[in-house]
């Protein structure tokens, strides 16, 4: 036997990937959280905060999503256990991550991040909220928002930071594997874990792959997508708990040769990255402030809308409609034929640009049956005709502008038409923040007074109001006032 047909056992340090996340979640490089000197990225976390709890109690009005919620079986709640907003339940914290992840994620309406690899960064506190009100109500430890907030914009910057410039879905991986890496990272600071068992949290998180894209696309999208990121983010904690109890970690996960991460499953690529863990992300989020709908179709919506006075009562006059959109909604959204259900239709470009021209809006209850049931809905998509454009691909790929343009331009059978509008950037973008914080107020207040009692409403929109009262509020009393007894 040569010597090269020899494996070494000697145990090599973890990856350097590994130790980058677990020294910036467990703030080793600086002494103090790092994310509390930016004020901007502790402030966009709480209007996140808000709009990631609005987005989940809106959810809870469809029974395709309820349905899903609760014990994974019947009788095993936990009293005094994590409370899931909007609902009455009191569960262990890994299923109550899975709840709150789910009802945040349903209906494609909470944050996106645009890069190499694209996701929804505020799919973590499904993780973070559920073990930071099961910490608080068991005594475990005295947790405010401030600690939300914090372990918010360090999971928003796992995540995003990763995905800048490693593509996975080229590779048929699903992003919410970055989920729950950056969920297990953030659970085990929460978790007080050292810095070898976060290593090992985090060596797990990798070792687990990623899902495949197959329910995000057609013919098989599917609801699955809708609760893939409460999967992850509970699987997240799981591992985090495992790890705290001494679970060995594997420091290799990334980079083993035949049977590590990148080789398995990126195609042998080797991660890279451009930039440190700092708070970039939370600071250039992206809202979902006026369409649930995949954001790479905001700007197109928004396009649409600007166009419904004008051809809303000629609808039978079009002889076709042209839209233009970058290369990644041309690739992921750009859909024809039957769509069969609520999923398939929010990640339709030409459903999303058909209904804003017949309607005027764009609401989730426009994905459902009875409005997809609409003959003109089919007839205006068969007319549509849409391709890439150079420009908007470009401008979405450039860091500083990371542009979402689309445009709608709609013929006549006269031979007339309306103009080419053109929207670069969604109201939701950074670059529009004065416009789209206003709007986002707006939508938390609506869902939240749709979801809990109004003295409770109340109340929250008051501490949401300010942001030093915000932090200083605990945990606990803020999902005292999400509980909805009895419900759903």
């Amino acid at each position: 036997m040569s010597e090269t047909d020899v494996n070494s056992a000697a145990r090599p340090e973890f990856d350097q990937v590994i130790q980058d996340i677990a020294d910036y979640v467990l703030d080793l490089n600086t002494g103090q959280p790092a994310v509390e000197r930016s004020k901007e990225a502790m402030e966009t976390a709480r209007y996140c905060w808000m709009d990631t709890i609005g987005c989940g109690l809106y959810a809870l009005n469809y029974p395709a999503c309820t349905k899903l919620l609760g014990p994974i079986v019947p009788g095993a709640e936990l009293p005094g256990g994590s409370r899931v907003p909007g609902t009455s339940y009191e569960l262990d914290p890994i299923r109550a991550a899975w709840n709150i992840g789910a009802t945040i994620r349903w209906l494609d309406f909470n944050d996106t991040w645009l890069a190499a690899e694209w996701g929804h960064p505020s799919d973590n506190l499904g993780a973070i909220l559920a073990l930071a009100d099961y910490q608080s109500r068991t005594g475990i430890s005295s947790l405010s928002m401030k600690d939300v907030i914090i372990a918010m914009i360090k999971a928003h910057e796992i995540q995003g930071v990763i995905a800048l410039e490693n593509s996975f879905n080229r590779v048929g991986l699903d992003h919410v594997m970055l989920v729950r890496i950056a969920s297990a990272a953030v659970s085990a600071q929460m978790l007080g874990c050292n810095r070898e068992q976060t290593l090992n949290a985090i060596s797990h998180a990798w070792l687990d792959g990623s899902s495949l894209r197959t329910y995000r696309h057609a013919p098989n999208t599917g609801s699955r997508k809708s609760w893939a990121a409460g999967d992850a983010t509970s699987r997240g904690l799981f591992l985090a708990m495992l790890a705290q109890r001494g679970e060995m970690g594997y420091p290799t996960a990334i980079t083993a040769p035949g049977w590590g991460f990148q080789d398995v499953l990126f195609r042998g690529n080797q991660l890279s990255f451009g930039q440190k863990f700092g708070t970039y992300v939370m600071e250039n989020i992206l809202f979902k402030i006026s369409f649930p709908a995949e954001f790479h179709a905001q700007t197109a919506v928004e396009a649409a809308l600007t166009l419904h006075a004008e051809v809303k009562d000629r609808l039978d006059e079009i002889e076709r409609i042209e839209i233009e959109t970058q290369e990644s909604g041309n690739r992921i959204i750009n859909k024809t034929g039957p769509l069969d259900n609520p999923a398939d239709r929010d990640h339709c470009l030409q459903y999303m640009v058909a209904v804003p021209l017949i309607f005027g809006r764009l609401t989730a209850e426009d994905y459902e049956d009875s409005v997809a049931a609409d003959p003109r809905i089919d007839a205006l998509r068969d007319r549509m005709r849409c391709q890439e454009n150079e420009r908007f691909t470009r401008e979405y790929l450039e860091p500083d502008k990371r542009a979402i343009g689309n445009s709608v331009q709609v013929f006549f059978k006269d031979g007339t038409q309306t103009e080419k509008v053109v929207v670069d950037y969604p109201v939701g973008h950074h670059r529009r923040r004065t416009e789209g914080i206003p709007l986002l107020k707006e939508k938390f207040e609506r869902y939240l007074r749709g979801g809990i009692s109004e003295t409770n409403a109340n109340r929250i929109l008051e501490i949401c109001s300010d942001q030093e009262t915000f932090e200083s509020t605990p945990v606990n009393e803020i999902m005292s006032l999400l509980v909805v007894p009895c419900a759903p």
